[in-house]
């Protein structure tokens, strides 16, 4: 039966074999440097430690971005939301609203310039 797929190799007996992939050597023997492919070393950092720090890492590298994002949406649908209550108050049909739309849309856009061209 050679198509027996294992969980463990160390622990499959397949055709007579024991120890399926025991003992292989990726780099050759003596060699310290082997380009890009050596083995890494022992890593003593445990993996959760190191995802939590990529991941705060890429937050903080994330924020100008989703901080000039929530700008955008936030002036628009507030300077929108105060366009319609003016509306609704005055008596006058859209105005006040497709004015609040456009002046959102030019302070979000101003905000979100003024984050992407920082110097």
């Amino acid at each position: 039966m050679v198509g027996v797929l294992c969980v463990f190799p160390r622990a499959c007996v397949v055709a007579g074999l024991r120890e399926l992939f025991h003992k292989v050597r990726y780099t050759p023997a003596g060699v310290e440097d082997n380009g890009p492919f050596v083995m890494a070393k022992k890593d003593s950092d445990p993996f959760l430690a190191r995802s939590t720090r990529a991941l705060q890492r890429n937050a903080e590298q994330a924020g100008p971005a989703a901080g000039a994002s929530y700008t955008l949406i936030g002036a628009i649908i507030l300077l929108g939301g105060i366009g319609y209550a003016v509306d609704r108050w005055r008596g006058t049909s859209p105005w006040f609203l497709l004015g609040g739309l456009v002046l959102g849309i030019v302070v979000g856009m101003y905000e979100l310039a003024r984050t992407v061209w920082k110097r």
